[in-house]
């Protein structure tokens, strides 16, 4: 009998990693039509205007352009292996944005207001630092899960963010609401944006820890499983903090997105529908009652449910009273399903939030119906790219951190959207990327920015197999 032994060289295999493609490819091919299209719609608009192409084309293509390939270059250095989709649909948004801020400089109407600045520089500026703030976080945010150490250091921050619009001679009370800070040589700058984000990790901390036992329910009632007593104090303290924002700092905006974050972050971790109930139930209750004697966000309660009277007060010289709820509804009306035309409409007629609060008007009138919804969607895959990111991640404090993230940017654009459309009651939040504000741009590159690290370490290829060199090797035996 003679024996022979397999060479290792040809028979020995190794398990090779397992993961998704890195798709940055693809992620460049995108950005290019996030970055042609907004070009496309500029050229669009001083065609409308002045019957020629703007002269700023050119500067503003190669600007776009060039913040869009510094991201572009931040992810595929540092975070090679995530979704190939956010960065472009943010810079899409972003460069629509700019766009539609830019036709609003050019209305005679706005540059008659005493207080008018031409704002579309300003806001190229704050892209260009929002994306800066975008490749800083993938630099240092190696792995998303160190921040979970920062829990309640988190929360302490959020706080501080919070409070310091209440601080005097640093808070600024603009158009009723106390929601800004006054910083020498930037302006005004709104925390509570920033809040958000800082929030959301304290939330996705605590309820890695507590999820189990806020997941036990004492009894059932209408088919509900009721939440244990003493597991209702996180609820309720978060609830009496919206409120305190909605009383002090009368705004209904943030205090919605904070507490409906944390509801559908409690939700995610528990899985018990009572949480919903109750967090609409409070919620509800809640903006009720301040509304009842809060002046500011009672007014805003009027101007949703008659924005007709509203406008004619408002015409009668009637002071706190404003017209723009009714101008946005027409601006939507007359867009019609395809819209006026891009730099056609007369959105200008509401007046100082044209391109901040009511933005989206804009594009209703000029863009019409087809328009809202291609936006609306663009936000909706922003979103279910988040879901998808929490869905994919391997550990539960990135599954919390993504889906309170995504929930947060969902939240926001429900409640902007929805007030200006006459939904809901105006909130005085900015529509993520599109409007006017330094503070919000930065704020959602930033979200953006950690949506990417997730989505990175989530769709990482696992690593091979360590081969085991001490391991036997097969003998075939062959009868002579």
């Amino acid at each position: 009998m003679s024996s022979t032994t397999n060479s290792p060289t040809h028979h020995t295999s190794t398990i090779g990693a397992i993961g998704a493609p890195s798709r940055r490819n693809t992620e460049l091919a995108l950005l290019i039509f996030a970055v042609v299209i907004p070009v496309f719609a500029y050229a669009n608009v001083g065609l409308a205007l002045d019957d020629q192409v703007p002269s700023g084309l050119l500067s503003y293509g190669l600007g776009l352009g060039l913040l869009a390939g510094v991201a572009h270059l931040g992810v595929r250095k540092f975070a090679p292996y995530a979704d190939p989709l956010l960065l472009p649909l943010a810079t899409l948004l972003n460069g629509l944005g700019l766009v539609c801020i830019w036709r609003l400089d050019q209305s005679k109407l706005l540059q008659s207001l005493p207080n008018f600045v031409t704002a579309a520089p300003r806001q190229l500026l704050y892209t260009a630092l929002g994306i800066a703030l975008f490749v800083v976080v993938l630099i240092f945010l190696k792995d998303h899960r160190v921040l979970q150490r920062y829990t309640y250091i988190s929360m302490f921050g959020a706080l501080v963010l919070l409070i310091l619009p209440l601080v005097p001679g640093l808070g600024a009370n603009i158009y009723g609401a106390k929601i800004w800070i006054r910083v020498p040589g930037l302006g005004s700058l709104q925390p509570g944006e920033f809040a958000k984000i800082v929030l959301a990790v304290f939330f996705a901390g605590y309820l890695m820890v507590k999820r189990d036992a806020l997941a036990l329910a004492s009894r059932r009632f209408m088919g509900l499983y009721l939440p244990r007593g003493r597991d209702l104090g996180p609820i309720l303290v978060v609830w009496g903090i919206s409120i305190l924002i909605l009383v002090f700092e009368t705004d209904l905006g943030t205090s919605l997105l904070f507490f409906g974050m944390f509801v559908i972050m409690l939700y995610v971790a528990t899985e018990r529908t009572s949480w919903i109930v109750f967090g609409l139930l409070m919620s509800s209750a809640g903006a009720v009652g301040v509304a009842s004697f809060e002046p500011h966000v009672k007014m805003r309660v009027q101007a949703w449910l008659d924005p007709m009277k509203e406008y004619t007060l408002s015409q009668q010289g009637q002071f706190g009273h404003s017209e723009q709820a009714m101008q946005a509804l027409w601006a939507f009306g007359s867009g019609g399903t395809l819209g006026s035309g891009w730099g056609q409409g007369h959105s200008d007629l509401i007046k100082f939030a044209a391109n901040s609060d009511f933005i989206l008007a804009t594009f209703g009138e000029e863009l019409g119906l087809a328009g809202i919804m291609a936006i609306l969607l663009i936000y909706g895959l922003i979103v279910e790219r988040g879901v998808r990111t929490a869905l994919a991640a391997r550990d539960p404090f990135g599954k919390l951190l993504a889906i309170g993230l995504s929930g947060a940017f969902a939240l926001q654009v429900f409640v902007v959207a929805g007030g200006v459309m006459g939904l809901i009651p105006l909130t005085g939040m900015t529509m993520p990327f599109m409007a006017y504000g330094g503070s919000s741009v930065l704020a959602n590159w930033a979200l953006i920015a950690i949506l990417i690290r997730i989505s990175d370490t989530a769709r990482r290829p696992a690593p091979a197999p360590a081969s085991n060199p001490d391991a036997e090797m097969t003998q075939v035996v062959r009868p002579s």
